[in-house]
C-alpha cells in the first residue's frame, strides 16, 4: 500500500517552510553565480587590458631606444640640413615645418641646426610608427645638449599654440618640462610613470612613461611618452573607475604564463566602500586597478536578476498566501465548525419553540427525546407513542386524539437515515378552530367596510353630480355672454371637480367589478371631433395648437365602448393640457395592415414631461404630487383610472416621458372595423378643391378630408396653368380670393368671413364638410344669378354688331395675359389688363370689368397664385361670351 502523506497542520507548515527555505536557497545561489560570474569577467578584462598596456609600453620602450640610439647620435653626427624651415611662433617657441603632417613638432628653447635636424628625424619615425593609429600620441625629448624640449603630437600642435596662448599647451609643456628635469635629477631611477591623466579637451586618459639617458659632461636626456589608454578599455568598464598605482609586492620577470596564471596575477579586495580588482603589470612596478562602489555592483546584480528575483518573490508572497488560506479554511476548521454548529444549534432550537405546533423526535433504540418543544413535551405523558405509530400506520399517519378535552391532530413520519427515529407532529385543533373563526369575522367586517366605502363613493358622486352638472351649465351660459377672465376661471375649477367627482365614481366601479364595458357601433371621427371641440376653451386660453391627425376614413364604424374611449382621451388630454405651456399637442390615430381591428391612439405634448412620481401613479392614484399650472392641476387619480379602463377595454396604456421634452401617450385598443355597404356617390365628387396650406401636417390632414369625401386636390405646384377649381382652401389671410376656406385651430366651428369665404377650424371634420357644402350651395346659386346677368348683358353685344371687334381684340389679349403672366412681366400685364377693363367697359360688360380691377390689384401686389386664379376666370368669361355670339 503506497505511503499517504498525511494532511496536518505541522506537516503543511514545514513543508512551506522547506519550500522557501530551497528558494531562498536557490535565490543566494543564482545571486553568487551571478556576482562570481561578473567578477571573473571583469578579473579577465583586466588581465587582458594589463597585456596591452604592458605591449604598449614595451612598444614605447623601443621607440625610446630608437629615438635616443639611432635617430638623435646620427643627427649630431652628421651635417645639418639647410632645407629645413621653422617657424617662430612665441619667443622661445618655434615650429618645424614638414611636409607630412601626421604629427607636429614644437621645439622650446634655443638650439641649433643639429636640433632641428634631429626633430625632423624624430618626426618623420613617429609619423611612420603612428601611422595606423587613432589616439592622441605625444613624445617629450630634453635634449641634454643645448637644454631644449623638443615636443612631437598628434595634435594640431600650430593650432593649438597660436589661439590658445599661454593656456593649454603652455601648462602641458610646462609640467612636462618639470616631471622631466625631476626625472633627471634623480641619479638613482632610470625609468618612471605617471598616474592615469585625463585631457580635459579631448576626454582622453593616458599616462607617462619616462626615460633618462646620462651622458658624461653634459644633462641627461629625458625621453617621455604620452601613452593614451582609452582605446583598450571596454565600453562597460567606465574610465573613472581606472587607476595605476605602484606595486611594492611585484617582482620584475620575464617568463611568460598561461592563461591560469594570468588569471591569478589579478587579486580583489574590498576596500570599502569599493570592490577593488587589481591586475600587476608583469615587467614594471605598476598595478592597474579598477575600482566599483559596492551600490553599483548591487544595482548591476538585481538589475540583471530583475525577472528571477520577481519570480522568486511571487513564489514566496503564493507560499505565504496559500499557508495562511489553507491553515484557516481546512487545517483549522474546528473552531469555526463548532462555532457554526453551536449557532445552527441555536437556531434550530429557536426554530422548534417557535413552531405554532408541537414537535417530538423520539429515537425508540435508545428511549429518548432527540428534539421537541414546550407543547410536546406537556402533552409526551399523555401519550403513547407505540400505539399511535401502530394507528398511524393504519390511516396514512394521521389521527386524532383527545387530551385534557383538548382535541390534538398527531402527525408521524418514519426517519429516512434513522429507521428507529420517528417524528410526530400535534396540532391543536381547538385553537385553529377559534382562530379560524376569527379571521372569518375579521374578513367578513372588512368586506362590510369596503361594501359601505363604495356605496358611500356611489351615492356621494350621485349625489354632487347634479349640483355641478347645473352649475357648469350656468358658467358656460355666463362665459358665453360676458368674456369675464374670473368666469372662465370659475368654470374651468367647477369642470375640473366634475370630472373628479366622475373619476371617483367610475374608479369606485371599477374597484367594484360593478363595471363592464358597453360595446356598439360608433363612428371614431365623430368621437374626436367632440374630443377637440371640448378641449378648445382650454387651448385658446393657453396658447396651444391641436392636431388631430385620423389616418382612418371619416365614414368609418368602429365596435367598442364610446363612452369608456372617450373618457381615457378626454382625460389624457386635460393632463397634458395641464403640463404644455408652450407648443402644440398632438393626436394620432392609425391602425396596421396585419392587424387592422387593432387601433393605435397616440398623444403627443411638448410640455415639461412627467417626474418619477407623477409616473408611479400608473400604478397606484395619489402616489405622487403631479403638475400644476395657472389654471388647475393635473389629477392624481387620471393615469390609474385609464390604465384601468384599457386593461377592462382588452387593450394597455403606455407613458414614455422624457424632462423639458414632452410626453408620449401611447393607447392600443381592440376595436373591430365594422363592414359597410358601398356608397354610390360621394358628398363632393365632382368638386375640385385648390389647397394652398403651408403647415404640412394640416395639409395632409385636408387633403385626406377632402379625398374621403370625394373631392379632387390640387396643390399650387400641382396645377395646371388654365385648370379651374370651385374652392380654394388656404391657412394664409393674405392668399383668400374667391371662394375659399380659411383654416384656422382655434375656430369653435366655422363661420362667414364674407358672401365668399368662411373661416373653419381643421381639427373638426364635420364643421369643415358643412362649411365646404355651404359655400358650394352659395357657389351655385351665385353662379345661376350671374348666368343670368351675363344673358342680360350679353343681349347688347350680340346686336349691336360689336361682337366682330370683341372676337378680334379680346381672345389675343387674354393669350397675352397667360404669356405675360408666365414671363413674370408686371408692367406689360398691367397695360393688358386695363386695355382688356376698357374693352369691357365700352361694351358694357360689368363682370368682365370687374375681373379685370381684380386682375389689376393683384398685380400690383405681384401675388402669382392668384394672377393665375383670375386670368383664368377672364378666359372661361370670353369663351362664355363667345359661344353665346356663336349660336
Amino acid at each position: 500500500m503506497p505511503y499517504k502523506f498525511p494532511l496536518t497542520s505541522g506537516n503543511v507548515t514545514r513543508f512551506f517552510v522547506v519550500f522557501n527555505l530551497v528558494l531562498f536557497l536557490a535565490l543566494g545561489a543564482m545571486v553568487h553565480n551571478s556576482v562570481n560570474a561578473w567578477m571573473t569577467e571583469k578579473r579577465y578584462a583586466m588581465t587582458d587590458l594589463a597585456r596591452a598596456m604592458q605591449k604598449r609600453i614595451d612598444a614605447s620602450r623601443f621607440a625610446t631606444w630608437q629615438i635616443y640610439e639611432n635617430l638623435a647620435t646620427s643627427a649630431a653626427g652628421s651635417s645639418p640640413n639647410s632645407n629645413l624651415q621653422e617657424t617662430r611662433l612665441r619667443p622661445d617657441v618655434y615650429y618645424l615645418e614638414k611636409t607630412r603632417r601626421k604629427t607636429e613638432a614644437l621645439i622650446f628653447g634655443s638650439h641649433d641646426g643639429s636640433t632641428l635636424d634631429m626633430t625632423m628625424r624624430m618626426s618623420n619615425y613617429l609619423d611612420t610608427l603612428w601611422g595606423a593609429e587613432n589616439p592622441t600620441w605625444s613624445m617629450y625629448f630634453l635634449n641634454g645638449q643645448d637644454n631644449s624640449l623638443i615636443m612631437i603630437s598628434t595634435l594640431p600642435l600650430k593650432d593649438m599654440a597660436t589661439r590658445y596662448k599661454e593656456s593649454a599647451i603652455n601648462t602641458l609643456v610646462d609640467s612636462r618640462r618639470a616631471e622631466m628635469l625631476q626625472q633627471a635629477n634623480a641619479l638613482d631611477e632610470r625609468e618612471s610613470f605617471s598616474p592615469l591623466r585625463h585631457f580635459a579637451w579631448q576626454n582622453d586618459h593616458y599616462f607617462t612613461l619616462r626615460t633618462t639617458f646620462n651622458q658624461p659632461g653634459h644633462l641627461a636626456t629625458v625621453v617621455a611618452f604620452d601613452l593614451p589608454v582609452n582605446d583598450l578599455i571596454p565600453r562597460n568598464m567606465p574610465l573613472e573607475n581606472f587607476q595605476l598605482r605602484q606595486d611594492a609586492t611585484q617582482t620584475s620577470t620575464t617568463a611568460t604564463t598561461s592563461d591560469d596564471t594570468s588569471s591569478e596575477s589579478t587579486h580583489v579586495a574590498l576596500v570599502n566602500p569599493n570592490l577593488e580588482i587589481a591586475a600587476s603589470l608583469p615587467s614594471t612596478s605598476l598595478q592597474l586597478v579598477y575600482r566599483v562602489p559596492l551600490t553599483s555592483l548591487a544595482l548591476d546584480t538585481l538589475h540583471n536578476l530583475m525577472w528571477p528575483l520577481l519570480i522568486n518573490l511571487v513564489l514566496f508572497l503564493l507560499s505565504i498566501a496559500g499557508i495562511t488560506l489553507l491553515r484557516q479554511q481546512s487545517l483549522r476548521p474546528n473552531e469555526n465548525q463548532s462555532a457554526e454548529l453551536d449557532s445552527l444549534r441555536m437556531l434550530n432550537e429557536e426554530i422548534v419553540a417557535s413552531l405554532p405546533v408541537g414537535l417530538l423526535v423520539y429515537d425508540f433504540a435508545t428511549n429518548r427525546t432527540l428534539l421537541s418543544n414546550k407543547i410536546a413535551e406537556h402533552l409526551l405523558p399523555h401519550l403513547n407513542l407505540q400505539k399511535i405509530i401502530n394507528m398511524s400506520d393504519q390511516h396514512q399517519g394521521v389521527l386524532q386524539a383527545t387530551i385534557n378535552n383538548e382535541v390534538y391532530e398527531i402527525r408521524h413520519a418514519r426517519s429516512v437515515l434513522s429507521p428507529h427515529t420517528q417524528l410526530f407532529m400535534m396540532r391543536d385543533q381547538d385553537r385553529e378552530l377559534l382562530v379560524n373563526k376569527k379571521l372569518q369575522k375579521a374578513q367578513q367586517v372588512l368586506d362590510r367596510n369596503h361594501q359601505m366605502r363604495q356605496q358611500l363613493m356611489h351615492n356621494l358622486g350621485h349625489a354632487l353630480n347634479r349640483p355641478l352638472q347645473s352649475m357648469v351649465k350656468q358658467l358656460v351660459q355666463f362665459s358665453q355672454r360676458d368674456d369675464d377672465e374670473s368666469v372662465l376661471d370659475l368654470l374651468d375649477e367647477s369642470q375640473g371637480l366634475a370630472r373628479l367627482v366622475d373619476d371617483i365614481v367610475l374608479l369606485n366601479r371599477l374597484e367594484a367589478h360593478d363595471w363592464s364595458p358597453d360595446a356598439s357601433v360608433f363612428n371614431l371621427q365623430d368621437m374626436l371631433d367632440e374630443i377637440a371641440l371640448e378641449s378648445l376653451p382650454l387651448l385658446r386660453r393657453k396658447g396651444l395648437a391641436l392636431v388631430v391627425n385620423n389616418h382612418l376614413a371619416n365614414d368609418e364604424m368602429r365596435f367598442g365602448d364610446r363612452r369608456a374611449l372617450r373618457k381615457v382621451l378626454t382625460t389624457l388630454m386635460h393632463y397634458s393640457l395641464t403640463t404644455t405651456r408652450w407648443g402644440k399637442i398632438s393626436l394620432e390615430i392609425k391602425t396596421t395592415e396585419d392587424k387592422p381591428n387593432q387601433v393605435l391612439l397616440q398623444l403627443v405634448d411638448t410640455g415639461s414631461g412627467l417626474s418619477v412620481d407623477e409616473l408611479a401613479n400608473v400604478d397606484f392614484p395619489y402616489l405622487g404630487e403631479t403638475t400644476q399650472d395657472r389654471f388647475g392641476q393635473a389629477s392624481g387619480m387620471a393615469f390609474f383610472l385609464c390604465k384601468q379602463l384599457c386593461k377592462q377595454m382588452g387593450g394597455q396604456l403606455e407613458i414614455i416621458a422624457k424632462p423639458d421634452i414632452g410626453t408620449r401617450y401611447n393607447i392600443q385598443l381592440p376595436l373591430a372595423l365594422e363592414q359597410q355597404g358601398e356608397q354610390e356617390e360621394k358628398l363632393l365628387e365632382g368638386v375640385t378643391a385648390l389647397v394652398d396650406i403651408a403647415v404640412e401636417d394640416v395639409h395632409k390632414i385636408v387633403c385626406r378630408h377632402l379625398e374621403n369625401w370625394g373631392a379632387k386636390c390640387l396643390t399650387s405646384d400641382e396645377r395646371l396653368t388654365g385648370q379651374d377649381h370651385d374652392v380654394l382652401v388656404t391657412d394664409d389671410p393674405a392668399r383668400l380670393n374667391g371662394w375659399a376656406l380659411l383654416l384656422a385651430g382655434d375656430e369653435m366651428g366655422h363661420h362667414a368671413l364674407n358672401d365668399q369665404q368662411f373661416r373653419v377650424n381643421f381639427n373638426l371634420s364635420n364643421a369643415l364638410l358643412d362649411a365646404l357644402l355651404a359655400l358650394i350651395e352659395k357657389q351655385l346659386s351665385h353662379d345661376l344669378l350671374e348666368e343670368s346677368r351675363e344673358d342680360e348683358e350679353a343681349t347688347p353685344l350680340m346686336s349691336g354688331g360689336y361682337f366682330q371687334l370683341f372676337t378680334e381684340t379680346v381672345p389675343p389679349d387674354v393669350k397675352r395675359l397667360y404669356t405675360e403672366a408666365a414671363e413674370k412681366d408686371y408692367p406689360s400685364l398691367a397695360q393688358t389688363a386695363h386695355r382688356l377693363k376698357g374693352v369691357f367697359a365700352m361694351l358694357n360688360l360689368g363682370s368682365g370689368k370687374l375681373l379685370c380691377e381684380a386682375l389689376e390689384q393683384h398685380i400690383k401686389v405681384c401675388d402669382d397664385l392668384t394672377i393665375k386664379n383670375t386670368t383664368s376666370e377672364i378666359d372661361a368669361y370670353v369663351s362664355q361670351l363667345l359661344q353665346q355670339g356663336n349660336q
